[in-house]
């Protein structure tokens, strides 16, 4: 006889059963529709309606979604808001049932989603460990064993005995990971968390990741932070408005969602062929700062006899946005309206981290660009073209055309932190700059003296 776990197992199409083909999370044709109703009493309309008029529309958060994740890989799932990854999440951790579909996950799943979900506001930290290995399947003695484990690790001190209801959003977030992560699961999923503690808790949360990695355990998680998804993950999906674009290695997704970013992605293959090619031989059109993204709050000043009337930061492939790679080609670029006839002037731009500190910069007379008169009216197109061996991170773009009247220095309209560009990068270095180092080692046998 079945059991009402059977049951509900068989309905979600979900089976947890011992495998060699190495698969670790198996999803086909997974879809979860929602019945959006426009007044609360249409629901109930419609349930006792004779002909079962319908008063909903659906609304689909994930459409006909298929994937499979292997034991041991770190598995990224990105995109937009409101592109159902959280809902995709849920459903592997079981905390939503699909519409439809087949779900198959093999072993012991442990998940950190949005904070709330798991703990009883009312109960103390600690009893919500116990309450949280209880709905796992833990013993009390086997929690006994390791809630000393997640004690250090959560590193919260006292409030441990308060109910959590009175924790900060960082100490909410350290118990929780310290929780999912020190129950030896088989599977770890983690939904943004990470983005409420604070950098040295993140640091040691991705050791943590490290470690899980080393012992072959499974991790999938969703994050904006681009420099992670290239770091850590092996694959990633891209998902939009609930269908999967695209699943492959972590830089190809990465490509996708910037496109996505930009809405540019069905251009894609277009761009890609246009590698190498400068921003002005593509003749790019329109508002080029509509797809990036510019900082509202920049301060703009000058004494008017110029304007910089578009503006924009373009990857290797002449594609707009907020992303680079790092050690990639890009360029900065900006289009410049003379209002008055200005001799020679000079185009420049800097780059700062985002507690604004100068980490670098150019301009067209200490690159030797040839300058000319403009005339009223006239048009200038500038384009810098450079590798941003820089750091991870964000950092924002202050763009600017200068000159001199006489012995005088003038600025002519300076556009100050208008841009903001996030680097990415698929290799770890110390610092702001990657020296692109390379390494010799050589192995010299002992000497005779070292044997006697």
């Amino acid at each position: 006889m079945k059991t009402q776990t059977d049951i509900l197992n068989a309905e979600l199409g979900r089976e947890r059963r011992s495998s060699d083909d190495g698969i670790a999370v198996r999803i086909q044709h997974l879809t979860k529709t929602y019945k959006l109703y426009d007044r609360s009493i249409d629901r109930l309309k419609e349930s006792l309606h004779p002909l079962r008029r319908r008063y909903h529309r659906d609304f689909h958060a994930l459409k006909d979604v298929s994937f499979e994740i292997g034991k041991g890989e770190t598995f990224g799932i990105i995109g937009r808001n409101g592109s159902g990854k959280s809902t995709l999440l849920k459903i592997i951790a079981g905390v939503l049932t699909p519409s439809a579909g087949h779900l198959e996950v093999r072993g012991k799943v442990s998940a950190l989603l949005e904070l709330g979900i798991g703990f009883n506001p009312d109960l103390t930290g600690r009893e919500n460990i116990y309450f949280s290995g209880t709905i796992m399947g833990f013993s009390r003695e086997e929690m006994d064993e390791k809630v000393d484990d997640i004690l250090a690790f959560a590193d919260i001190g006292d409030f441990i005995n308060q109910p959590v209801k009175t924790y900060s959003s960082g100490m909410f977030v350290r118990l929780a990971f310290a929780m999912a992560t020190n129950v030896d699961p088989d599977i770890l999923i983690v939904d943004e968390a990470l983005s409420v503690g604070d950098i040295f808790f993140q640091t040691k949360c991705y050791r943590k990741f490290d470690q899980f990695q080393k012992a072959g355990k499974t991790i999938l998680f969703v994050t904006h932070a681009l420099e992670n998804v290239i770091r850590y993950c092996d694959r990633a999906i891209v998902l939009e408005n609930g269908v999967k674009l695209i699943d492959a290695d972590a830089k190809a997704a990465v490509d996708v969602y910037k496109k996505l970013m930009v809405n540019c992605y069905e251009n894609g293959d277009e761009n890609e062929k246009n590698e190498g090619q400068s921003v002005i031989e593509n003749g790019e059109t329109g508002p080029v700062c509509q797809k990036c993204l510019v900082n509202p709050d920049a301060t703009i000043y000058g004494d008017g006899r110029v304007e910089i009337v578009d503006y924009g930061v373009f990857d290797k492939n002449g594609v707009p946005g907020k992303v680079l790679f790092n050690n990639e080609p890009c360029s900065v670029w900006m289009k410049v309206r003379f209002k008055e006839d200005i001799e020679n002037p000079i185009f420049a731009f800097t780059i700062k981290d985002l507690k604004g500190m100068e980490i670098a910069g150019t301009n067209s007379l200490y690159e030797n660009a040839e300058t000319v008169r403009y005339r009223k009216s006239e048009t200038a197109v500038v384009e810098f073209t450079q590798r941003l061996n820089m750091a991870p991170g964000q950092y924002l773009l202050s763009l600017g055309c200068t000159g001199f009247q006489g012995d005088e220095f003038v600025v002519y309209q300076r556009l100050y932190d208008i841009l903001c560009v996030e680097v990415v990068s698929y290799k770890k270095f110390v610092g702001f700059y990657d020296m692109n180092s390379s390494v010799k080692i050589k192995k010299i046998g002992r000497s005779a003296s070292q044997h006697g």
